[in-house]
């Protein structure tokens, strides 16, 4: 028994050490405190970090066969600061700038990911998973970006809620999943969707309730 013990307190601090040098390596989770099982799910599934002030990590490929270290630079910081900034007047104008974000990140990834090249509603059916996200990375993408913004106090009228599922396979509806924002004085729930546009197109904004009735 004394032996068991001994081997089962290695393994525990093997495993401590590896956290501790994971988070020393990426830093700690944007709002790691607060994220809900929903939002927790999109990392733990695909076996990645959730994202940290510093970066995050970037799916591509379908169900993020392919992955991507994005740091940010001070440059990047400043660049999504001034978006941000042009929505402090209301939420809908926080939420145009949002938009304005989505496409900031899309245009900063295409060139080195090669999703330039990426279409709009792309999935195993286009035989091109290099070039192209499906709804799966696009939500873990979208909803990190917004965990690092809202790390850095850029929202003022919305909270980062939790992603979204639409399919009813009845009435031939496609199954799609996206990141949503949650308007914090009127609890209005906000899809912030990019799968359903080509590369640099603006991703859209409309309430839950709309988007899950839409195909």
């Amino acid at each position: 028994m004394r032996v068991t013990r001994g081997k089962s307190n290695a393994r525990r601090f093997g495993a401590l050490a590896a956290v501790a040098l994971a988070a020393a390596w990426f830093g700690a989770p944007a709002g790691a405190a607060e994220l809900s099982s929903q939002v927790s799910y999109l990392y733990s599934s695909v076996s990645i970090f959730p994202p940290s002030a510093k970066g995050m990590t970037v799916c591509y490929g379908f169900v993020c066969r392919r992955r991507y270290e994005l740091a940010f630079s001070a440059g990047d910081r400043a660049a999504l600061s001034r978006i941000m900034a042009s929505g402090k007047a209301s939420a809908a104008a926080e939420r145009a700038a949002v938009q304005k974000a989505v496409v900031w990140l899309d245009r900063r990834l295409g060139p080195v990911l090669g999703t330039d090249k990426r279409i709009a509603r792309a999935d195993f059916r286009y035989f091109d998973d290099k070039h192209n996200f499906d709804c799966w990375d696009t939500t873990r993408n979208t909803t990190s970006l917004l965990l690092v913004m809202q790390e850095w106090g850029l929202f003022k009228y919305h909270s980062v809620g939790d992603p979204k599922y639409r399919g009813n396979v009845l009435v031939l509806q496609t199954p799609h999943n996206t990141a949503v924002l949650t308007e914090r004085a009127a609890g209005t729930q906000w899809v912030v969707d990019m799968w359903t546009r080509a590369y640099a197109q603006t991703p859209e904004v409309m309430p839950v309730d709309q988007w899950v009735k839409l195909d």
